[in-house]
């Protein structure tokens, strides 16, 4: 395992709002896909990237990474269990060896590389790290590997909120809006194509 904390890519939610449109993530943006900007934001960052998803949407992820780095996850049986926090359990397991984790949803294409990496860094001092834009809190958040174990636990759609209030977090300010940008409508794509047309996002086809 590399000595850099991993970039935990959660792509594994339904993108409901999308019916008849296909999921919000395969959509196209720029040159790529919303969530092909998104990994190759994250594979250019140099960290090592991890992409939980489903069998359904495995094809489109193997796009931009290599099988071993793609974590698939099924429902559960239970499906109250199913969410944001039982994604990000099925990738801090797969990567347990890791010195650290950053959690970053699918669908904020225009978060940069340079992003990611001043907020892995701030995990040198603090055990809970998150990017800050303008004063509002935003993505990734970076999780030391002290918190190993309340991350494997994690169940449902609370992602690791509680986990970040139990820990002193370090506020990383960046002068980049993409980490409060996220997309859940047609809307909102339109938004962020506009945007990224502008210079907004550095990722691009490979």
């Amino acid at each position: 395992m590399d000595s850099s904390p991993v970039v935990i890519v959660l792509a594994a939610g339904a993108g409901s709002r999308f019916h008849g449109q296909g999921h919000k993530l395969t959509q196209e943006f720029g040159t790529s896909s919303v969530i092909g900007t998104t990994l190759t934001n994250a594979i250019l960052s140099g960290l090592p990237v991890r992409v939980v998803t489903t069998a359904e949407l495995e094809p489109h992820m193997l796009q931009w990474v290599p099988p071993d780095h793609v974590v698939r996850v099924a429902l559960p049986d239970d499906e109250s269990e199913w969410g944001m926090g039982y994604s990000i359990a099925a990738g801090v397991r797969a990567s347990g060896q890791a010195p650290g984790w950053l959690v970053m949803p699918g669908d904020m294409p225009l978060v940069q590389p340079s992003t990611l990496r001043a907020v892995a860094a701030a995990l040198a001092e603090h055990p809970v790290a998150f990017a800050q834009h303008g004063g509002r809190r935003g993505h990734p958040v970076a999780f030391a590997s002290e918190l190993y174990s309340e991350l494997a636990r994690l169940t449902g759609d609370t992602g690791a909120s509680r986990i970040v209030a139990r820990y002193p977090a370090a506020a990383v300010n960046v002068g980049d809006p993409g980490v409060l940008l996220d997309l859940d409508t047609p809307d909102d794509l339109a938004a962020l194509q506009a945007l990224h047309g502008e210079g907004g996002g550095a990722g691009t086809a490979r």
